[in-house]
């Protein structure tokens, strides 16, 4: 990974580690969707390293568009080892080198 990247591998396996923290990621979008009665937009970012569920109140990117992004690290719930409902939420979309 370029330098200043956190890989998605990492934060899946230590949410604990980096909850609440703002990290900047790069990948390739692998999955949209949008909840149009609530206003939820969801993309998967993919890493060489695993892939996580980014929230983004912004425009959805398209599907297989490599971006970088400036998001908040965000679990419903870690138990143990376990974390339940891990996701990024998106603060700023980053130009892609």
């Amino acid at each position: 990974m370029p330098f200043g990247y956190t890989p998605i591998g990492e934060i899946n396996r230590s949410p604990g580690r980096f909850e609440g923290k703002e990290i900047r990621v790069r990948g390739t979008v692998t999955n949209l969707n949008k909840l149009p009665f609530l206003e939820i937009k969801i993309y998967t970012l993919r890493d060489e390293t695993g892939e996580i569920a980014v929230f983004t109140e912004s425009t959805l990117p398209a599907m297989g568009e490599t971006i970088v992004i400036k998001a908040a690290v965000k679990t419903t719930a870690i138990v143990g080892d376990q974390s339940y409902g891990l996701r990024l939420e998106e603060t700023k979309k980053l130009p892609a080198f």
